[in-house]
């Protein structure tokens, strides 16, 4: 490779992050790493498991885990730090997998928009196998890592808080930044009309916008959004968060200082600014107010009353500390992945994955399932590129495959979910969701093709025989195992490295 085009890889992943920083980062995350802190301060362990423990009745916690994830139009970064949340106060492995895998996959919205854009068939495909093998991968899970699952329950009890129950106002706490997380990402025309305008004039505005798309590439077919002018000012309000946040919130437990004020501020004000939108012309800018900017003014409003007087000063500070050491752990790992994918976007083109997936082959579903990893769109946008691929001739097998897979799998979330699971969990999940999403293409493909249902019955329950066989005897060794019991470091606590 000589060296322009290394300047090109260099730019492209730059300008990845950049993008992903401007549009992503704001109005899906902060919200989400403010909700785990959230669940990891406020909510007792029990009042978690009583639901999605490992010990919940399986009719209870698989369900649960479902119906929680199909509510947030999220994708499968923005999971990753609720799932934090949940798993740190006790949820077993295999009802936080299907959490997961489900809310990006099958929530209402990418449901409702995928039947929408190409049709109510592969809606309801994408529901009915999501829902089977999101419950099914977690399943598996579990049954694969039970011993490690059980261990790591029984150092996370907390004697004192094993009766405590929620407080009401801690509930309605959560309540409301999910409703923050809800206002900021639902696409509905209460949220995206505008109400209002005022128009602002700056002569060069146009030029530097022109400028910043020159600077980082912008191609949607590519999932290459560009940074606007809008997106560079949000990525500076970033970056004085992040000088601020070390200063207010790395000591926070100690008590507040003048940085924990000016940190919050910012956070506040940034993202308000993201939930503004902003036409570019040739005399100046349009500033739009649609009504995510007045739901998102009014619930900040909320957060701050209930902050101030209803969560005590003790709450507040473990609040602001649970969510700054999840920002800690999985942002730095989010950065390293969103700059990898920017590369590897220069080097796989999409004709590749076209000319193979274009019959209901192997390769063809594995192609799109390879596509929905490394070609990473945030969430609602892989429909759109799906239509284009249908067009492009994309048989509706390997389609299906990669509207599974690209919700799930990116290398930036496979990198966060090792954070948070450990890397024998994250890899045999990636491992899974890669083979059932490609299993759920090819029967979905052999259907549209019109292969006889009894043999495509027959075929499935060949599959799922060959599989679940091995794993049982996999589930029996790895139960044996977790019958003998667990060395103790000598003060009734188990030893972490009996694990």
């Amino acid at each position: 490779m000589n060296f322009s085009g290394l300047i090109a890889l260099l730019q492209s992943s730059l300008g990845n992050l950049a993008a992903y920083l401007a549009a992503h980062v704001l109005l899906c995350l902060v919200p989400a790493f403010f909700i785990a802190g959230g669940l990891a301060a406020l909510v007792p362990k029990e009042s978690v498991t009583r639901f999605l423990g490992r010990s919940a009745p399986r009719h209870v916690s698989y369900p649960a885990a479902a119906l929680a994830g199909s509510i947030l139009a999220v994708c499968s970064c923005t999971i990753v730090p609720l799932l934090a949340g949940i798993y740190k106060k006790g949820a077993g492995l295999g009802p936080a997998v299907t959490f997961l895998f489900f809310a990006p996959a099958a929530n209402v919205l990418a449901l409702a928009y995928t039947g929408v854009a190409i049709g109510p068939d592969l809606a309801l495909a994408r529901l009915f196998l999501s829902l089977a093998f999101g419950i099914g991968i977690g399943m598996i899970m579990a049954l694969l890592f039970r011993r490690s699952d059980a261990e790591r329950d029984r150092l996370t009890d907390d004697p004192f808080t094993a009766r405590a129950g929620v407080r009401r106002a801690a509930v309605l706490f959560l309540v409301v930044l999910v409703a923050l997380l809800l206002a900021g990402t639902l696409k509905i025309g209460v949220l995206t009309d505008t109400y209002a305008r005022w128009s602002l004039r700056f002569p060069g505005a146009a030029a530097v916008e022109q400028t910043l798309f020159r600077l980082v590439p912008f191609d949607p077919a590519r999932g290459e959004e560009g940074v606007s002018l809008q997106g560079a000012v949000l990525i500076g309000l970033l970056l004085l968060i992040a000088f601020t946040a070390w200063r207010g919130f790395e000591p926070v437990l100690d008590g507040f200082n003048r940085w924990t004020w000016i940190a919050l501020g910012l956070v506040a004000l940034t993202v308000v600014v993201a939930s503004l939108g902003v036409n570019v012309f040739e005399t100046g800018l349009e500033v739009l107010f649609p009504g995510k900017f007045f739901a998102v003014l009014v619930l900040l409003g909320v957060l701050s009353w209930l902050a101030i007087c209803r969560l005590g000063a003790h709450d507040l500070r473990a609040w602001l500390w649970e969510s700054w050491r999840f920002v800690r752990q999985i942002f730095p790992l989010l950065l390293v992945g969103v700059f990898v994918v920017g590369v590897l976007r220069q080097l796989i083109r999409a004709e590749w994955i076209e000319s193979l997936a274009g019959t209901n082959s192997l390769a063809g579903n594995l192609a799109g399932v390879a596509f929905g990893v490394f070609m990473y769109f945030p969430t609602l946008v892989e429909v759109p590129v799906a239509k284009m691929f249908l067009s492009l001739g994309m048989h509706r097998g390997p389609l299906l495959a990669y509207l599974m897979a690209d919700p799930e799998l990116s290398l930036q979330s496979i990198l966060l979910v090792t954070a948070i699971i450990g890397r024998r969990q994250a890899w045999t999940y990636v491992a899974l969701v890669a083979l059932f999403s490609t299993m759920a293409g090819l029967t979905y493909g052999a259907w549209v093709d019109g292969v006889d249902a009894g043999w495509i019955a027959l075929s499935l329950g060949l599959f799922l025989i060959a599989f679940i066989v091995p794993l049982r005897l996999v589930g029996g060794r790895e139960g044996r195992r977790s019958s003998v019991p667990v060395a103790s470091s000598g003060h009734g606590v188990p030893d972490r490295r009996a694990s």
